[in-house]
């Protein structure tokens, strides 16, 4: 029997993080809840956002609060979140994607290790595929295009086999300066790279949205579809009300404000 299609959602504004992460819970109940009745939807939701250092689950507001003070200093927010991982930066210039899928579907359940595993070879792929790089392997999560260069990082969820958080790499140059602040994920001697310094070709963001929804169409086996909002209920409504109040916000610093 084949899987349902994968519903996306492409915004075309920088999100703050926070609001984002309160729709990703908002999808999560309403998977949840529809679930008992086999409605749900799964979704993949795909973004930048504005400036924004995140510390993963295994960080707490004690261990952080040194780089908490110094980089909201910079311009950016900082939010403790539930993802895995440690210390990151999100911002434009950055694909963000946040699939919220349920790994039940799949016969047998897909796992967590194997959730991952796709995730980062679809990145992999991705970026052979459309741009010609080859990548390596790291003893580390996320993508290297050499072992001092990361291009993406990926840090997930898993509750009740729903998914939530991601993905992300650098499609320009704009997040170098800020990831250049901090030790990202912990590896210290490790710089971001990005698609853009890479084949030395600026690259149209939204022609390279479009081309993730395919590749992650391919790496988990599903057909992907436009989701409509103004057909999707109260789910609909939370996305609709993220586009408006994303574009509301206005310009971002485009690189950290340093004494």
């Amino acid at each position: 029997m084949a899987l349902p299609p994968i519903f996306y959602h492409i915004f075309r504004h920088p999100l703050p993080y926070s609001p984002a992460l309160q729709l990703q819970e908002k999808v999560h109940e309403l998977q949840l809840a529809l679930r008992r009745v086999n409605s749900h939807k799964d979704i993949l939701l795909l973004l930048q956002h504005r400036p924004v250092y995140t510390a993963g689950r295994r960080q707490t507001a004690s261990t952080v609060q040194y780089d908490l003070q110094r980089l909201t200093k910079m311009g950016a927010d900082f939010v403790l979140s539930s993802r895995g991982g440690q210390l990151t930066y999100h911002g434009p210039g950055q694909i963000v994607g946040y699939p919220l899928i349920d790994l039940s579907r799949y016969a047998p359940v897909m796992g967590a290790r194997d959730y991952v595993c796709r995730m980062q070879k679809m990145i992999e792929q991705h970026l052979k595929e459309n741009h010609g790089l080859t990548p390596i392997s790291s003893e580390h999560t996320g993508v290297f295009l050499d072992p001092v260069t990361k291009i993406a990082s990926i840090g997930v969820q898993i509750r009740h086999r729903l998914t939530s958080h991601g993905f992300a790499f650098n499609v320009n140059q704009e997040p170098h300066s800020w990831f250049d602040q901090i030790i990202a994920c912990g590896l210290n001697n490790v710089k971001a790279g990005s698609i853009e310094e890479s084949i030395n070709c600026k690259i149209s963001m939204d022609d390279e949205l479009e081309r993730v929804v395919r590749s992650f169409g391919r790496a988990y086996g599903r057909e992907m579809v436009m989701l409509e909002p103004d057909k999707e209920g109260e789910m609909g409504q939370a996305i609709s009300a993220m586009e408006v109040e994303a574009s509301l916000r206005g310009p971002w610093p485009k690189q950290p404000i340093l004494d």
